[in-house]
């Protein structure tokens, strides 16, 4: 085993949020690990375990208890986001709080660790207060149930609320004016650069390397640092090599502002992540000039937090409100479906009367599976779905379908016709799947057909072959050139005033998660459009 243990216990803290919980921290880097621990210890965690990558927390996680895992981003082997993803998708560990640390700054890679289930993203650089309350909100995580409304609703719903809430809790001040950290044992030299900077910002001075340190570990540290190397005691170089192993400062930017000349000195300040050497006697108006353009980055930076815990909430707000719509949708559906079956038992209506009540039952029944599966689709869409493939009747399926595609829009005057392979009967065609979200693909992808084709025309389904399962459908009409090459793209549509975009999206997530494969074929010559799809038979077929 590479992983390590580590045992304590809590002194000076009246409570402890962990209990007997064991947390997993993993990073690769060892003095980050070692930093995070002492800190754990401080806020009462008793038992930690450390692991280098992804993988070794893996195979810790599958070989004991986790409490929390505090996992950082970039590492080799298997990074944060795959190992985020891996526990996800178990369900023994699905519902782990996972607290991701990371300096990441790419919207669409935080985005997909929002969607796949991430408990807490916290930015480093972070201080002992910020990682205590996000680690407090992190163990206070549950995951969602999809089938289930909140246990309580959300007191506010509007959007612009969010960033106000996420403000609340990021650690940050957004108004406050950065700071300064001017470190130098001449007092000479800090009364001048204090006097430069104060009017702009909030300036700290330190005379020497272990006042310096204190303050950049603090939970106030400085936002920019100016640094002397020539100092007693711990030189300029020690402090930097010192702030970069701490995560409350591990990103500080440090300017060293010094004496020396030598390409030596400039090379091992650069080394240690310096982003400026400034020699002395200095120019102050080029060095306000440096701090303020460093500062306005800084400031971008800052404001990833709030970023983050905006988009964490607008999240948790839209799952919120996605399902509580379904659950109040369910209700007027099943009142629906109850009226309908009773009508349908009185013995006195006409069969036309009856047909009309019969395609109201189907359609309701189809939007409440809908709804249903709209869960699943979340899922898939996060990668957290698993399937249990059954044998699923498809020709059966497809022939209810069509019956229903016909009433519906038998306005239009169109033909749907449906062929099997020859010498084949519909109980002879099995797929192997899962059969509610067959039931939708292949019901969102006829119901596009029909809604494409001009008044008059024809679709035609058939089954070309059983093991695979491969159904073609062919429809009159075209795709527009606008939407042909995202057609089964997120929000892709043209044409249609009600049109989402979702039915053939939908359908390619469902077909895809169930091991098949889906295409389009549009041919202006022929004015029409072909739809290819494979499911996989059961084993025995493929045997």
């Amino acid at each position: 085993m590479s992983h390590f243990s580590s045992e304590t216990k809590p002194q000076g803290r009246p409570t402890n949020p962990f209990g007997d919980g064991v947390v997993l921290v993993v990073d690769d880097f060892s003095a980050m690990r070692r930093v995070t621990v002492n800190q754990l210890r401080q806020l009462g965690a008793a038992q930690i375990i450390e692991a280098r990558n992804g993988a070794e927390a893996w195979e810790v996680i599958q070989n004991q208890p986790i409490a929390l895992v505090m996992s950082d981003w970039n590492m080799p082997l298997m990074d944060g986001y795959e190992l985020l993803e891996r526990v996800r998708a178990n369900p023994a560990t699905s519902a782990l709080p996972f607290m991701m640390i990371t300096t990441e700054g790419e919207r669409r890679r935080v985005e997909r660790a929002i969607a796949a289930g991430v408990s807490e993203l916290v930015v480093k650089p972070y201080t002992s207060a910020v990682l205590a309350e996000r680690v407090a909100r992190a163990l206070r995580w549950r995951p969602r149930r999809a089938e289930a409304p909140p246990s309580q609703p959300f007191a506010t719903n509007d959007a612009a609320a969010a960033p106000a809430r996420a403000a609340a809790h990021s650690g940050s001040a957004p108004s406050v004016r950065a700071s300064l950290l001017v470190v130098d044992d001449m007092p000479d030299n800090l009364t001048l650069l204090a006097g430069l900077f104060k009017q702009d910002y909030q300036v700290k001075v330190a005379q020497n390397g272990e006042r310096a340190l204190t303050i950049c570990q603090s939970d106030d540290p400085p936002d920019l640092v100016l640094l002397d190397i020539m100092m007693p005691d711990m030189d300029g170089f020690e402090v930097a090599e010192a702030i970069r192993s701490h995560p409350s400062s591990e990103h500080i930017p440090i300017v060293f502002v010094t004496a020396l000349t030598d390409d030596a000195a400039r090379h091992r300040a650069m080394t240690l992540g310096a982003i400026d050497f400034v020699t002395k006697p200095i120019d102050p108006d080029t060095l306000q000039m440096r701090v303020k353009n460093f500062l306005r980055y800084i400031e971008l930076h800052r404001g990833l937090q709030q970023d983050y815990d905006t988009m964490m909430e607008a999240a948790r707000l839209r799952e919120d409100v996605e399902q509580i719509t379904r659950h109040d949708i369910k209700g007027p559906l099943a009142g629906v479906l109850g009226l309908t079956q009773s009508l349908l038992e009185n013995a006195g209506l006409s069969d036309e009367v009856k047909s009309q009540l019969q395609l109201i039952e189907d359609s309701a029944h189809s939007a409440l599976d809908l709804i249903n599966r709209s869960a699943e689709l979340y899922k898939i869409e996060t990668g957290r779905f698993e399937l249990a493939p059954q044998p699923v009747m498809v020709a059966r399926l497809l022939r209810r379908l069509i019956e229903v595609s016909r009433k519906t829009f038998a306005a239009k005057d169109i033909v749907i016709r449906f062929e099997l392979p020859s010498g084949s009967s519909a109980e002879d065609i099995v797929a192997w799947g899962d059969g509610a979200l067959l039931h939708s693909a292949l019901q969102n992808l006829l119901k596009n057909a029909c809604e494409a084709i001009p008044q008059g025309g024809a679709v035609d389904v058939a089954i070309e072959s059983t093991s695979p399962v491969a159904i073609v459908m062919r429809n009159d009409g075209v795709v527009p050139v606008e939407v042909r090459e995202r057609f089964f793209d997120k929000f892709a549509t043209a044409g249609k005033r009600e049109g989402t975009g979702l039915g053939t999206y939908s359908a390619r997530l469902m077909l895809e998660a169930q091991h098949g494969t889906i295409s389009m074929e549009t041919s202006d010559a022929d004015q029409a459009t072909t739809i290819r799809i494979t499911i996989p038979a059961p084993p025995s077929a493929k045997a």
